[in-house]
């Protein structure tokens, strides 16, 4: 049996809004996409994160525009334990929280899509795109991974399709086990 794994999404449940962490000290990252970039972080000093819209308060969340994974301590000792290498957990104050929280900064893009089992591939157009983009897929329906080519990560972002946070099916497990998720799992291995 081969191991599975899991795109992670917004659930659709009843859930707070956090907005894109940015400094501490106030204003947003030069890059606030970073976090969704698939690499190591240098040191970005103490960050923070508002709450764009009051809701229930989850233990782990997608932010705003940039989908950053955002968690509670027990959600992060799930990634701590099960995915040491292939995350930085970076702490981040959210407005109004006593609790700790973290970004889940996955630090691999690993080129494993496997395009011919996707249901539906949309490539940048060849004249329409930002050079930052070349190469890399405009939004993919049904995504499906190889997982043989995942290189034994627990947790990453599709090389290409960055948007994508991946974890594998040991994780997804452990955090359905810790609960009040305001996070879906899809799954991107096996038929589609």
């Amino acid at each position: 049996m081969g191991r599975h794994f899991y795109w992670v999404g917004i659930a659709d449940v009843p859930q707070w809004v956090i907005r894109t962490p940015g400094p501490a000290v106030g204003g947003t990252f030069e890059e606030p996409w970073m976090f969704g970039d698939g690499r190591i972080l240098p040191n970005i000093g103490p960050i923070k994160a508002d709450v764009a819209h009051q809701g229930k308060s989850r233990a782990f969340v997608l932010s705003g525009i940039e989908q950053a994974p955002i968690a509670n301590e027990f959600v992060a000792n799930v990634f701590r334990t099960l995915a040491p290498g292939d995350v930085q957990l970076l702490p981040v104050s959210i407005e109004g929280e006593s609790e700790r929280y973290f970004v889940v900064n996955a630090t691999k893009a690993i080129d494993c899509i496997d395009e011919a089992r996707c249901r539906e591939v949309h490539h940048y157009d060849e004249d329409d795109h930002p050079p930052e983009f070349e190469g890399e897929y405009n939004w993919i329906y049904g995504l499906r991974i190889d997982p043989s080519k995942t290189e034994g990560a627990h947790v990453f972002r599709p090389k290409r399709f960055k948007t994508a946070f991946i974890v594998s099916e040991d994780v997804k497990n452990a955090l359905e086990a810790v609960g009040n998720l305001g996070v879906s799992f899809e799954r991107v291995t096996g038929p589609s």
